[in-house]
């Protein structure tokens, strides 16, 4: 517990820990009540604004089960028509987990300063299947295309103009781009943050993801570049992520219009460090 001596002997003794926080800290009043009097900061500090996190249990057809559709909005902006960012989670993630670190707290921050305009995340369930059907009759991917933007326009948000992934939702990101662009729909931005990209069939043979090995190779988007489209894509690794190798070959391959490599792992510590690129990236390709 901070005690009154605490306080004093932190300031230093100074004209305004005497005069002004002693007169103003009687007996049990609270500190912030207090240190505001003796700033002569008139009313209560005001609250950290924080993102409007919503979450609903919807029926997906393409999934075949109930998933947890999250929205991420900053606040006070109007909702009707927002542009909004798909948000993939990794392997044994869900839509709660799929925000990586500080990523709400980022966008809140750049939006409420201007230097983005506004616009949101919406993250669903897809399992560990790396967002392709490996079991028949659970689609996450039709589930993306087909349903999440209804989804979406019975909340009054606009359509999804970009898809953002860590881990394995970055290689779900990058499959994401390659069928709206097959579809014509082309989105406006594809943001891979760490994403899981193996070179070896035996490696990802472990994940039980795919049937086998000429399925991967079908979906995998180091083997298959050309089909991306034109979409600007952004990629965010640490140098000693575990899918560094692919990660780096795909920068080579591919020629992304954001490619940072920074120090760190395959952890929270590095994305905390590259969101609020990540948020600038999306920024510059909001729908106006």
């Amino acid at each position: 517990m901070v005690t009154r001596r605490t306080v004093l002997t932190a300031l230093g003794g100074t004209a305004l820990a005497t005069a002004g926080l002693t007169a103003a800290w009687h007996g049990d009043a609270p500190l912030g009540e207090a240190l505001r009097h003796a700033l002569g900061v008139a009313g209560p500090v005001p609250a950290v604004k924080r993102a409007v996190v919503r979450v609903d249990r919807v029926r997906s057809d393409y999934r075949g089960c109930d998933v947890d559709l999250l929205t991420m909005v900053p606040p006070g902006v109007p909702t009707r028509d927002l542009p909004m960012s798909i948000l993939l989670h990794g392997r044994f993630g869900t839509a709660r987990t799929a925000s990586p670190g500080g990523m709400a707290e980022v966008l809140v921050s750049a939006v409420g300063r201007s230097q983005v305009p506004p616009f949101g995340f919406v993250a669903v369930d897809g399992g560990d299947h790396y967002w392709h059907e490996n079991v028949p009759g659970d689609d996450p991917m039709a589930m993306l295309l087909e349903e999440v933007p209804r989804w979406l326009a019975d909340r009054g948000f606009g359509a999804p103009f970009a898809c953002t992934g860590v881990s394995m939702g970055g290689f779900g990101a990058l499959l994401y781009a390659r069928r709206r662009h097959e579809r014509r729909e082309p989105t406006r931005a594809v943001a891979a943050i760490a994403p899981a990209l193996l070179t070896d069939w035996a490696e990802m043979s472990k994940r039980n993801a795919f049937a086998d090995e000429a399925q991967w190779a079908s979906l995998d988007p180091l083997k298959n570049i050309d089909e991306l489209g034109t979409a600007p894509i952004g990629v965010w690794a640490g140098d000693r992520d575990n899918f560094i190798t692919g990660t780096r070959r795909f920068i080579a391959d591919a020629k992304p219009a954001v490619a940072s490599i920074v120090p760190g792992g395959h952890n929270d510590a590095l994305y905390r460090k590259v969101v609020p690129d990540v948020i600038r990236f999306l920024g510059k390709r909001v729908p106006r």
